[in-house]
């Protein structure tokens, strides 16, 4: 009986929270892309630990790691940094022309471009499982540049819903924000909690990904699954809150 009770109270509980971000879809987003920067410590792991020291989602990274490469610092990788530049802007293109004409807020169009994301991170999760890629290899490229493609899509839609301090991909500008409106600065201290939360979940992300690579050849896969698989999540979430950004239908 106690069980039964408890888990009556789990589903109300959880039934309350689904309405607070209906009725507060700014909330939901924050929740949401803060998701999604865990998810991009994970990606970004694995890319730069498993894929040759490459970013996928951080291209100021892939931008000074270019920049030292190409100056003739040691063992330093060109190519990968490179693909990885150009798959990134490709995947911002098409995610700024498919939320370009879409509505404010989570609409329809945010789905398709999360879902695509976290797809093809799913994707491409699997066929590392199943051939795990090795670096400077033609396999390992290719996993690099569509990743890339994708955390660009991903930045672009993310920007759309314009989630203050939170852009999923990076989080130098939060960072700053968090230090330079602090009370130590003279400032007033606000949206103190979301910008350490982002900074925090990026960092959680990134161990959890180091430690999926390093615990064996499958690592970069499973890392790109559970990025993908959590990414999707987030999205089903997000769809099913995104009607509370519309004025509900008057009665009847």
């Amino acid at each position: 009986m106690h069980a039964w009770t408890a888990w009556g109270v789990d589903r109300h509980h959880d039934a309350v929270m689904l309405h607070h971000l209906r009725r507060t879809p700014a909330h939901a987003h924050l929740v949401l892309m803060l998701a999604l920067t865990f998810t991009t410590g994970v990606v970004d792991a694995v890319g730069y630990l498993g894929l040759d020291r490459v970013f996928t989602a951080n291209m100021t990274g892939n931008v000074v790691v270019l920049g030292m490469a190409l100056a003739g610092a040691d063992d330093l990788p060109v190519l990968g940094p490179a693909i990885a530049l150009a798959g990134f802007f490709v995947g911002a293109v098409l995610g700024g022309r498919l939320v370009r004409k879409g509505p404010t807020g989570w609409g329809r169009r945010s789905t398709v471009g999360f879902t695509l994301t976290g797809a093809t991170a799913t994707a491409l999760g699997a066929a590392a499982l199943v051939h795990p890629p090795v670096e400077h290899t033609t396999w390992a490229f290719t996993v690099t540049g569509v990743l890339a493609v994708a955390m660009g899509l991903q930045a672009a839609v993310a920007r759309r819903l314009a989630v203050k301090d939170v852009t999923t991909v990076v989080v130098t500008s939060t960072l700053t924000g968090l230090a330079a409106d602090s009370q130590l600065a003279g400032g007033d201290g606000q949206h103190w909690p979301r910008r350490l939360l982002a900074v925090v979940l990026i960092l959680l992300g990134a161990c959890v990904g180091a430690l999926l690579v390093k615990s064996g050849e499958h690592g970069v896969g499973a890392g790109l699954l559970l990025a993908g698989l959590l990414s999707l999540g987030v999205t089903t979430f997000g769809h099913t809150v995104r009607d509370a950004d519309r004025p509900e239908p008057a009665a009847v």
